[in-house]
């Protein structure tokens, strides 16, 4: 029972990083982007749920250190998702160039 909690805590610590990014961002609400959130946050709860599944206990502060990393795996997917597409475009625009 104690993974479920970390798994749960995991998932809602990435879709809470979504959402403080959406906040942030002023823009409107996009349904692709949070949907890939959604499937990092879905990543982060896997992960975390496995890593926690070798733990002898599950204390408040590893659920929410859980939330933390499901948070930052979101952040991090996010980051390195648009460092891809930049990376493409520049690829692209080189070729253009040519």
């Amino acid at each position: 029972m104690n993974i479920i909690y970390i798994a749960v805590a995991a998932f809602f610590g990435g879709i809470f990083a979504a959402l403080l990014g959406w906040f942030d961002s002023g823009g409107i609400f996009q349904p692709m982007k949070f949907s890939a959130s959604i499937i990092r946050a879905i990543f982060a709860a896997v992960v975390l749920a496995i890593g926690y599944a070798y733990a002898n206990g599950v204390s408040a502060i590893d659920i929410g250190v859980a939330f933390l990393g499901g948070a930052g795996i979101d952040v991090i997917g996010h980051r390195a998702e648009g460092a891809i597409e930049m990376g493409i475009e520049k690829v692209r625009w080189n070729n253009r160039r040519k």
